[in-house]
C-alpha cells in the first residue's frame, strides 16, 4: 500500500461516503476521494483489496454508528472539493446544446476499453442536451483491419445495452460522393496533388523531407489525374494533401488522403474503389454534421492536427477537440483483430466469448451497464494513460447485484455427477452441484465460488457464466 494512503484514511472516506448515501459507501466514490490524497491510478491495484474489506466493514454498521466513527476520523481526510462519482469536468466553449459523435470502425463489437469514448460522449450530451451521432467509420482500411458485417449490429446492440441512444446513424460508406466533392475542392485550392510514387519512394522522401516531382503538378494536371485514379489499378496513385515535406513531424508530411482499393465492401460491394483516409473523412463529416465538440483518444492527436489543417484550408469553424488517455485493463489485452482471428479459426465460440471482453460477453457474465458507466466515469477525463485493475469494475458491480442475487451452496463435482456448469472468463469450465431454482438471466451467488449469471439448461445441466467473486 502507498505509505500516504493509510487504512485510517480509507476508512474515513468510506464512512463519509456511506453517511452521504444512506449508509452504503460506493467503491468508486471512495477511490475518487483517495485521488485527492495523492493516490495514483497505477497504485489503485495495490490497495483495492483493503478498500473492499473496509467498505464491507463500514457498510455493515448502522448509520448512527457510522456517524460516531466518522467524528473521530473527520480530521484525517482532506476536505478539498472532491468531484462526486458520476460528475465530469465542464467542457470548454459550450454555447447551448452540443453535437458530438462516436465513430467506431466496424471490425468487431465495442469492448471494455473502447467503450470509454462512448460513455464520455453520451454523458456530456446528457449533461448539456443536444445530439449524439453514431458515425460508422466503415471506409476500407488496411488488410489487417477488416470490416465484419455483423459488427454494425453488435456495435448498436452494445450501445443500446449501455443506455446510449443515438439521434442519428450515418455510414461513411454511403458518403463517398460527398468526400469526392471535397477532394476536388481541395485540389482546386492547390492544396492536394495526385502522387504516382511507389510506397517505398514515398516513405523515403518523407523520411528525408524531400519533395517529389508530383508535387509540382498544376491544378489542371491534378484534376485530370484525379479522374484517372478511378480507372487505374490499385497502388498506382494516391491523393496527398500539401502540408510541408519539411514539417518537423514526419508523419504530418504530405499525408495520403485518398487511395485506391479493389477490396469488396460488405455493405456496398464494389460500387466504389477510391477511399478516403480517416482524417479527411472526419474533417468533412465533422463540419457537415455540425460537431461542436469532438472527444477522442489521445492516440489520434495527429489526426486532430490534420483535421484542423483541413478546417483552416476551407476556412471552416473548428469544433472543440478533447483528448483522453487510453484506458487499459491490468492483465487484459484487448484486441478486436485478435478476436476476429480467433473466432474465424474456431478458438473462440463467437463475439460473446468471455475472452473477447466485448460488451456482449460482459452482459452474459452479469456485469451491469451501470457498473461500466461508473467504472469509466470514476477515471475522469484525463490525457494520462490509465491502467486500471479489473477488480474496481467488479467491486462496483458487486454493489449493484449483491442484494438481487439468489444465494446457494455450491460444491465442486466431477462432470458426470454435476448438475451445474460454470464457464469462467478464460473459457475453462467448473462443474459442481447446487440446489437452486432460478430464471434465465438471473444472477446467482454461489458460496465458495462467487457471482454467476444463469444462461439456461443444456444437456440436463444448468449453465452459468462466471462474473466475479
Amino acid at each position: 500500500m502507498p505509505k500516504e494512503i493509510s487504512k485510517e484514511k480509507i476508512r474515513g472516506y468510506a464512512l463519509k461516503n456511506a453517511i452521504e448515501h444512506d449508509g452504503k459507501a460506493q467503491v468508486g466514490s471512495v477511490i475518487s476521494g483517495l485521488f485527492s490524497e495523492g493516490l495514483k491510478k497505477e497504485n489503485v491495484k495495490d490497495i483495492i483489496s483493503d478498500i473492499n474489506k473496509i467498505l464491507k466493514e463500514v457498510n455493515a454498521l448502522s448509520l448512527e454508528k457510522q456517524k460516531d466513527e466518522y467524528e473521530k476520523l473527520e480530521d484525517v481526510i482532506s476536505h478539498r472539493d472532491v468531484r462526486e462519482e458520476g460528475e465530469l469536468p465542464e467542457l470548454e466553449n459550450v454555447h447551448g446544446k452540443v453535437i458530438m459523435r462516436i465513430a467506431p470502425y466496424p471490425s468487431g463489437p465495442l469492448h471494455i476499453g473502447n467503450t470509454r469514448q462512448l460513455v464520455l460522449n453520451d454523458e456530456y450530451v446528457k449533461k448539456y442536451g443536444g445530439k449524439l451521432l453514431l458515425v460508422m467509420d466503415d471506409t476500407i482500411g488496411s488488410e489487417e483491419k477488416q470490416i465484419i458485417p455483423e459488427a454494425y449490429k453488435l456495435i448498436e446492440e452494445g450501445a443500446k445495452w449501455l443506455g446510449v441512444n443515438f439521434s442519428e446513424i450515418f455510414y461513411k460508406s454511403d458518403r463517398l460522393e460527398i468526400y469526392y466533392k471535397y477532394a476536388e475542392e481541395i485540389i482546386k485550392k492547390d492544396k492536394a496533388y495526385v502522387c504516382s510514387c511507389k510506397p517505398e519512394v514515398l516513405r523515403e522522401n518523407r523520411a528525408k523531407g524531400k519533395d517529389c516531382s508530383c508535387r509540382k503538378q498544376s491544378v489542371e494536371q491534378n484534376l485530370k489525374l484525379w479522374k484517372e485514379m478511378f480507372k487505374v489499378k490499385e497502388g498506382s496513385m494516391t491523393l496527398r494533401i500539401k502540408t510541408s515535406m519539411q514539417d518537423k513531424d514526419p508523419a504530418f508530411r504530405d499525408r495520403v488522403i485518398f487511395r485506391i482499393s479493389e477490396r469488396e465492401h460488405p455493405r456496398i460491394k464494389k460500387k466504389y474503389r477510391i477511399w478516403p483516409l480517416l482524417d479527411f473523412s472526419w474533417a468533412v463529416d465533422d463540419y457537415l454534421l455540425g460537431m461542436t465538440h469532438v472527444l477522442r483518444g489521445k492516440d489520434l492527436m495527429i489526426e486532430t492536427k490534420m483535421e484542423e489543417y483541413i478546417f483552416d484550408i476551407f476556412k471552416w469553424k473548428k469544433p472543440e477537440f478533447i483528448h483522453t488517455g487510453l484506458l487499459q485493463i491490468e492483465g487484459i489485452k484487448l484486441s478486436k483483430s485478435k478476436g476476429q482471428k480467433e473466432i474465424k479459426e474456431g478458438k473462440y465460440s463467437g463475439w460473446d466469448d468471455p475472452r473477447t471482453w466485448s460488451l456482449q460477453s460482459l452482459e452474459r457474465r452479469g456485469i451491469q451497464p451501470e457498473a461500466i458507466r461508473k467504472f469509466i466515469i470514476s477515471q475522469g477525463l484525463t490525457k494520462s494513460e490509465t491502467t486500471i485493475p479489473i477488480d474496481i469494475l467488479y467491486s462496483i458491480n458487486k454493489d449493484l447485484i449483491k442484494n438481487k442475487s439468489i444465494v446457494a451452496d455450491f460444491k465442486e463435482e466431477t462432470k458426470t455427477k454435476a448438475n451445474i456448469k460454470i464457464l469462467m472468463p478464460d473459457a475453462s469450465e467448473i462443474f459442481g452441484k447446487a440446489d437452486i431454482k432460478i430464471k434465465k438471466g438471473d444472477i446467482a451467488y454461489f458460496k465458495n465460488s462467487g457471482y454467476s449469471k444463469y444462461q439456461g439448461e443444456e444437456n440436463k445441466k444448468q449453465i452459468f457464466w462466471f462474473c466475479h467473486k
